[in-house]
């Protein structure tokens, strides 16, 4: 695994201590984990349209959306 460092305002420090029950390395890591997986369900969406785009008009599809 690899590491990572962020810096977060001192107020957000200040509450986060105040809840020493969480494990906020897993809050965060579980924040990036679902904001990529958004991304690629955005992408795989977009990548849909594109090819529909390609059957319906006969345009280039893969020139107008490049990944």
């Amino acid at each position: 695994m690899v590491n990572m460092t962020l810096a977060i305002p001192k107020e957000t420090h200040t509450k986060m201590k105040q809840h020493n029950e969480i494990k906020w390395t897993e809050v965060a890591r579980e924040a990036i984990q679902t904001k990529l997986a958004l991304l690629e369900a955005e992408k795989s969406t977009l990548r849909q349209y594109a090819y529909k785009r390609l059957v319906e008009e006969g345009e280039d599809a893969e020139k107008l959306f490049k990944f």
